[in-house]
């Protein structure tokens, strides 16, 4: 990590000196092109792996339609998860939000 980029940031974390610039799989590669086993996914939100086909392509198909929507209006893919989580969970309704903290509230 460059020094100006730690200036730049807020010591929000203890960041490791370390810039990643890809993924494949269960690796990462470094700015300086040495990889490292990816023991934390992304903190659960690259569970799959980085690149694994089936989610690259779901990602491709809908940001070939429809990038971003706000939560304050409706897309079919949003339309048809809040459906399947509803048949799934007795009728539940669905929450989706921005963040975790939107969650907890």
């Amino acid at each position: 990590m460059t020094h100006t980029l730690q200036r730049s940031l807020l010591p929000t974390y203890a960041r490791q000196d370390v810039t990643f610039v890809e993924g494949d799989g269960a690796w990462l590669v470094t700015d300086s092109g040495t990889r490292y086993l990816d023991l934390f996914a992304g903190i659960a939100v690259v569970g799959l792996g980085h690149r694994h086909p089936a989610p690259l392509a779901a990602a491709h198909a809908q940001l070939d339609r429809l990038w971003h929507v706000s939560n304050l209006y409706s897309t079919e893919p949003m339309e048809a998860l809040a459906s399947r989580l509803s048949e799934r969970f007795g009728g539940a309704r669905a929450f989706f939000c921005n963040s975790g903290a939107e969650a907890n509230e």
